[in-house]
């Protein structure tokens, strides 16, 4: 759908109602429920700042976030040094800003860009996303902007995330793809079949 008409909303809605769910429920902890893949740093710096505004008025802060990219600093302090330096303030509780939170206590919403997961498959210290303790909590994998996973970037993307259920040793995670770019009504069955492959 177009540029401007709530894709955004529209996996970002379903997402916070589960976990709202699952805190309802006494099952909400740390661990990753959704992982928001985007291919350039720019778009997970502006999709953060959507999550800061979705949860500006929500008062409870169990529902955590953060983003693990290249900008992303490892301890805590510089984070905050950084965060403060660009924003003006203190993050929420529920923003995780530094790798070492995140390692701790995984967020229950992870934004990153491809090359930043191929990583975090690869070290053993960024395992704790994966580990067998925490894959059974792990619901969606979103692909925003998805008309970029085209050609080799899409065979990379593609087996990148193969990697991803197969080390999660899960099938059922459930993928949202969305893209203002990827054609018309029309088009249906090839985006369909662009999206299985």
């Amino acid at each position: 759908t177009g540029t401007g008409s709530g894709k955004t909303e529209c996996f970002l809605i379903p997402i916070i109602n589960q976990l709202m769910r699952e805190k309802e429920a006494g099952t909400l902890g740390s661990g990753v429920r959704t992982l928001i893949i985007y291919p350039m740093n720019a778009l997970v710096n502006d999709q953060i700042r959507r999550l800061r505004e979705v949860f500006e008025d929500y008062a409870d802060e169990d529902i955590t976030f953060g983003k693990f990219t290249g900008e992303t600093k490892d301890e805590y302090k510089e984070a905050m040094d950084v965060y403060i330096d660009r924003e003006g303030k203190e993050p929420r509780k529920n923003e995780l800003i530094s790798r070492d939170q995140m390692r701790d206590t995984p967020p229950n919403i992870l934004i990153t860009n491809y090359a930043m997961l191929e990583y975090l498959l690869l070290r053993p210290g960024d395992n704790v996303f994966f580990s067998t303790e925490n894959s059974e909590k792990w619901k969606f994998i979103v692909l925003d902007e998805a008309h970029t996973y085209s050609g080799a970037t899409g065979i990379e993307v593609g087996s990148l995330l193969k990697r991803v259920t197969a080390m999660l040793g899960r099938k059922d995670i459930q993928f949202v793809l969305t893209s203002a770019t990827l054609g018309g009504k029309d088009d249906n069955p090839k985006i369909v079949g662009f999206a299985e492959a």
